[in-house]
């Protein structure tokens, strides 16, 4: 009996063995073939060959190399701009530096005006950097878009993580560009538009696929990166003269309603998405697509915190007088507490499950609590 069962398991190991064996010469079969086609080539056709392999290696290596090391990410990175220290609103004249300053200004009064930048614009430039100046735009790299034998990159369970994070990232900011031109750095329906935020507006809504050709239409394009630097410039110029006083940021509370109501909208959205995800689909490690929806979500929030931290520098006084600070920074730490979700290998499994995780409803559940406690800071702010 015991000779049966040795016989059979060793019957099992070969079969499989033979199979490993079948396989692996099924996939070598054509690189051994095409390099017995290139031996009896001449060098004329080697060596186009030759130049044209060793570009497409070192394209492929570019591309695995950009999409695996992210520079510049540190979901702590607002830490160092000590926004809390702020006691002047943005857009408000700032006080005279000291006794002697304020003296000489009284002396001699050509000391120009000095006004509290926004912190809300440093963000934003800051998150933009990161995205196209630290590091390489993934979604309009040549490679990206061609995909993977045809597949698109989002498909795959591999090297579209970091496009998914930086398009997250680049949503918040589309989204708070909007609001910088449409109600923050303006009085609503009584002053005219910032040209500069217009133009960073314009520029981030640009398309994010974009590379220096196109088929559609047909011809030579800018590529997205250009205009996302773009931006940046113009929020700069923004913050310079906000900074001279020459323009304006309106920190009123139903401003900052407005605001509140638009990004908790915008998560609000993200956080279907995720229920979508994990309730239609529990393929656990093997879901092709939870790795770009977690990714996406993770973005969004880093971004969303990055200026929600300097929103609350920008609406300071709004938020002491109306006692917000406490809610305030619970909302700022549930969005940390989001950002120290940071799992090795995206897993949407069933939600009742108790072999593989299910980490898009736990990006979903913190995403909705973030949006509840904007919602309850806007009921505050309406009272």
């Amino acid at each position: 009996m015991l000779d049966q069962i040795t016989g059979f398991l060793r019957g099992i190991v070969s079969i499989i063995g033979r199979g490993i064996r079948l396989l692996i010469a099924w996939l070598v079969w054509p690189f051994m073939a095409a390099h017995g086609w290139y031996r009896g080539r001449h060098l004329w056709v080697k060596a186009p060959i030759a130049a044209f392999l060793v570009l497409l290696v070192g394209l492929y290596g570019y591309f695995i190399w950009q999409t695996q090391v992210w520079s510049g990410f540190n979901p702590n990175f607002v830490d160092s701009y000590r926004w809390s220290e702020r006691n002047i609103p943005a857009g408000q004249e700032l006080p005279a530096a000291g006794p002697e300053v304020q003296a000489d200004a009284a002396a001699t009064s050509t000391v120009p005006k000095q006004c509290q930048t926004s912190a809300i614009a440093d963000a934003a430039v800051d998150l933009t950097d990161m995205n196209v100046n630290q590091n390489a735009w993934i979604s309009s790299m040549l490679l990206y878009r061609l995909g993977f034998f045809g597949m698109d990159w989002d498909d795959t369970p591999f090297l579209d993580n970091k496009a998914s994070f930086q398009r997250g990232v680049n949503q918040a900011v589309r989204r708070t560009s909007v609001e910088l031109v449409d109600t923050l750095a303006r009085v609503r329906g009584t002053s005219g538009v910032n040209n500069n935020l217009q133009d960073a507006r314009s520029n981030l809504q640009f398309d994010e696929y974009s590379w220096y050709f196109g088929l559609s239409p047909f011809g030579p394009k800018t590529p997205t990166p250009s205009y996302y630097r773009a931006a940046i410039d113009s929020l700069r110029k923004f913050n310079v003269e906000l900074g001279n006083c020459s323009t304006m940021f309106d920190s009123r509370a139903d401003n900052l309603v407005q605001f509140l109501d638009r990004v908790a909208n915008d998560l609000g959205g993200t956080s279907a998405i995720l229920r979508e995800r994990s309730e239609n689909y529990n393929g656990g490690w093997f879901d092709t697509r939870a790795d770009d929806r977690f990714w996406f979500a993770y973005g969004q929030i880093y971004g969303y915190y990055a200026l929600l931290s300097g929103a609350g520098a920008d609406f300071s006084q709004v938020i002491r007088e109306r006692n917000l600070s406490t809610l305030w920074g619970d909302t700022l730490k549930q969005m940390q507490a989001a950002l120290r979700i940071q799992p090795a290998i995206i897993s949407n499994g069933a939600e009742d499950g108790w072999i593989m995780p299910t980490h898009l409803a736990v990006m979903g559940f913190y995403t909705l609590r973030i949006r509840s406690n904007l919602v309850e800071i806007r009921s505050v702010l309406d009272r």
